[in-house]
């Protein structure tokens, strides 16, 4: 264990007219300083997740972080970017920092504006997290390369349409009661299985279903040591915590092996000494739904190319042997790309404090997030526990 969530703050995702780049930070941040007990000014560092890629004007978003509190001004601030997995990059930091003694308290700000934009120059700037001569330079957007890996999975494996539409069915099912997600609707599985007018197909076998939405978000923790932490009122212990990069190139490598989640999940159970079976719930990057497939194999809840079965038996239902998503993902909850793996973390760390509502798993006390950039290149996985 090197640090401990201590607090949290994060706001409802979604399409925020309401609220700019800034003003999302703000309230995220505000509210997780609020939620610890801790003053600004008792705050060692900052960091801020954030990917941008020209979806906001504002740039240099670590230079904002005063607006939360003028206490916190003079202290370290640092932006750090990893493509979708930009919010576990900042906690990452944050916990590293602590580890290293550098830090009593850290606080971690997520935060993504992307509706400004309409949805095609959203996909273009998203677009630069791949490698370019792959996507950018051919226009392949990120539906297109999950199109691709679905297809590919569908040719190896056969087709995956029922498993997709449980999948998305089961996140939305379980965004319904999440009053943080940007989609609160049961859609039911029907009307994700069939292609429709309303439910269109958008690149390969993926339907519109089958992808997560463009949301505007932010969502903050306060990181502690663990002396620290056991002052405070609540604190979720970071049990263990594993970082795995793969190259960016899909040619070279079998993109359906998806080796770097993995590679992420095995050193951070052997870190935890824990096996999957041991969590109790899971909240994983559902970017698309054959990721989510795709990531049942690479937790090891199921071999390769038997990743159907953890949905089609129940599984990963919220009443099953491990829930997966009970949040809704960022299938149902959005994906506003640098508050997601910081939004991951703290529906985890409600989950085993017992605060998640009606979302709650029952007697949840080991959870594990994984948040991933890019086509499995950027892979982080967290274990948390309770600590008091």
């Amino acid at each position: 264990m090197t640090a401990c969530i201590v607090g949290w703050g994060h706001t409802k995702f979604g399409k925020r007219d309401d609220l700019d780049l800034e003003g999302l930070m703000v309230e995220a941040g505000r509210a997780a300083l609020a939620d610890a007990g801790v003053g600004a000014a008792e705050i060692d560092q900052v960091f801020v997740g954030h990917f941008n890629a020209g979806m906001d004007r504002q740039d240099f978003t670590a230079g904002l972080f005063t607006r939360i509190d003028p206490g916190l001004r003079f202290k370290p601030a640092t932006r750090v970017e990893n493509a979708c997995a930009t919010g576990s990059a900042a906690i990452h930091q944050g916990a590293a920092q602590i580890a290293a003694k550098r830090a009593r308290l850290v606080l971690a700000v997520g935060v993504e504006k992307m509706t400004t934009l309409d949805s095609a120059a959203v996909g273009a700037c998203l677009a630069r997290a791949g490698y370019w001569p792959e996507t950018g330079a051919r226009g392949v957007t990120f539906p297109g390369i999950f199109g691709q890996i679905a297809a590919a999975y569908f040719q190896r494996h056969g087709d995956q349409a029922d498993a997709l539409a449980r999948i998305a069915a089961k996140n939305h099912r379980n965004g319904a009661v999440n009053p943080l997600a940007h989609f609160q609707k049961d859609l039911g599985y029907a009307f994700c299985r069939e292609a429709s007018e309303r439910n269109p197909f958008v690149a390969g076998p993926l339907k519109r279903t089958d992808c997560s939405m463009i949301s505007d978000g932010a969502a903050a923790v306060v990181l502690a040591d663990l002396e620290t932490a056991l002052s405070l009122k609540k604190a979720v212990a970071l049990r263990a915590m594993a970082q795995v990069n793969d190259q960016i190139a899909m040619e070279g490598r079998d993109i359906l092996a998806f080796e770097g989640p993995r590679r992420a999940w095995q050193q951070a159970l052997g870190q935890a000494r824990l096996g999957i079976e041991d969590l109790d719930l899971v909240e994983t990057h559902d970017c698309f739904t054959i990721a989510e497939l795709l990531e049942y194999e690479a937790m090891g809840l199921t071999p390769q190319g038997q990743g159907a079965r953890a949905i089609a038996e129940g599984w990963v239902e919220k009443d099953g042997k491990l829930p997966v998503n009970p949040s809704g993902g960022l299938k149902a909850k959005g994906h506003p790309i640098g508050a997601t793996g910081v939004s991951m973390h703290i529906m985890a760390a409600m989950q085993v404090t017992g605060g998640a509502a009606a979302m709650q798993v029952a007697d949840a006390r080991l959870a594990g997030v994984f948040n991933m950039g890019g086509a499995a290149v950027a892979n982080y996985v967290s274990i948390l526990e309770p600590l008091k």
